[in-house]
């Protein structure tokens, strides 16, 4: 098991935020998006660098700067690593993969 997210403890005062932003999402056409795969999306790829003392306002910022594309992005890579590819040379999966 994945051990807990410095920025977990901003889940609940965050979540205006999250709502605001998964409305944005389905105001675009991308209703399937929940507010799980939008945190986990925060956690993997925009706080993978964790800030000491990071304000409140940086992590509300961070939310409502995300953009569809880079969520897209970073799920479809998701989905590539998660699942069982076949591809015929090794270095071309860890091309993918970076």
């Amino acid at each position: 098991m994945e051990k807990s997210h410095a920025y977990n403890h901003f889940h609940t005062q965050v979540k205006p935020a999250l709502v605001s932003k998964l409305e944005e999402f389905r105001l675009l056409g991308y209703i399937d998006v929940s507010e799980s795969n939008l945190w986990e999306f925060l956690l993997k790829k925009k706080w993978k660098k964790v800030k000491e003392e990071i304000r409140l306002y940086e992590i509300i910022d961070d939310i409502l700067s995300v953009k569809v594309s880079d969520y897209i992005s970073f799920t479809t890579i998701e989905m590539y690593k998660n699942n069982d590819f076949k591809l015929e040379d090794e270095n071309e999966w860890k091309e993918l993969l970076k």
